[in-house]
């Protein structure tokens, strides 16, 4: 069963965009969800609402990568850091292991994914280092899941 829906945060000052309009995709979209929300350091978040261009490795063509989540952070010393963040299961962010003879169609749709997602995130990476931002990559180890 899909976990997705609409997220209803309680702090809606804090968030930049429209807060009727917060969608989840996953159940572990949620859970960062409800810790950007709730903690007090965040001072500010969004959900998919940076556009960052990156070009395909199927296609060559230009797309555009909408990052799960941005937020600003005070830190312990007082200082504050932004932060772009992609909430995937971690399986999806390692190359896939190489296979023996004919591939098979899920390794085939494995390589691809593992293709896309790293010209994201390496676009991710420019466009972070660009503003002064950090990247990083969420996952359900992260999140504290054990499955």
């Amino acid at each position: 069963m899909a976990y997705k829906g609409i997220f209803r945060p309680v702090n809606t000052a804090k968030y930049k965009g429209d807060p009727t309009k917060i969608i989840y995709r996953s159940r572990w979209e949620f859970m960062v969800m409800q810790k950007l929300d709730a903690h007090p350091d965040v001072l500010a978040w969004s959900s998919e609402e940076i556009i960052i261009p990156y070009i395909s490795p199927l296609d060559g063509k230009k797309h555009r990568y909408f990052p799960d989540f941005w937020f600003r952070k005070k830190n312990p010393d007082n200082t504050v850091e932004e932060i772009l963040v992609e909430v995937k299961p971690a399986s999806q962010t390692k190359p896939p292991t190489a296979q023996k003879g004919k591939p098979t169609k899920r390794y085939i749709t494995e390589v691809a994914t593992w293709g896309i997602n790293s010209s994201k995130w390496q676009s991710a990476e420019a466009y972070c280092k660009a503003k002064g931002w950090k990247f990083v990559i969420i996952t359900e180890h992260e999140l504290g899941l054990n499955f």
